[in-house]
């Protein structure tokens, strides 16, 4: 989840990110907190510059160890993602090439308003569309590139009729 960011002269910034945990995962609580930020950067909602949460805050407002939350911030500096400033904090440094809010925007509305509401009229749950769209989406980056610029019809672009 995203918070706006006001920062009156005299108090500290206010982190531009406040993360969640899901106990029943089965993912480590470090790379929740890694993937969360990835997230965060992929779609827009942080940006170089933007402070995470001190370490101090993220223990208390997950209750988990210090060092949970440092293994973390020090996954995302290898990466090159943040840089810690002693004394200040730690801040995004980098981020990956991401599509426009515009579109991402777009392409949200789409997924919503179509396949989720078709999942879900099928029944699915939320476990079982996480799996099915994970499914899906890894049968496409396993196709060879020819067949992922098919169109519709299932041929490929300029290929004419028999």
């Amino acid at each position: 989840m995203v918070i706006d960011k006001e920062v009156d002269d005299h108090e500290a910034p206010v982190p531009s990110i406040v993360f969640r945990l899901e106990p029943s995962s089965g993912v480590p609580t470090y790379l929740q907190l890694v993937h969360q930020v990835e997230h965060a950067l992929r779609l827009g909602y942080l940006t170089h510059g933007d402070q995470l949460p001190r370490v101090k805050d993220v223990v208390a407002s997950l209750s988990i160890n210090p060092n949970t939350v440092l293994k973390a911030y020090r996954d995302l500096e290898q990466k090159g993602l943040t840089a810690g400033r002693p004394g200040q904090g730690t801040f995004i440094e980098a981020s990956p090439e991401t599509v426009g809010l515009e579109r991402l925007t777009a392409l949200r509305r789409s997924l919503v308003s179509g396949w989720l509401k078709d999942a879900a009229a099928a029944g699915l749950d939320e476990q079982g569309t996480v799996a099915l769209f994970m499914a899906a989406l890894r049968d496409f980056r396993d196709r060879p590139m020819q067949s992922r610029t098919a169109g519709r019809d299932g041929r490929r672009r300029g290929e004419g009729v028999a």
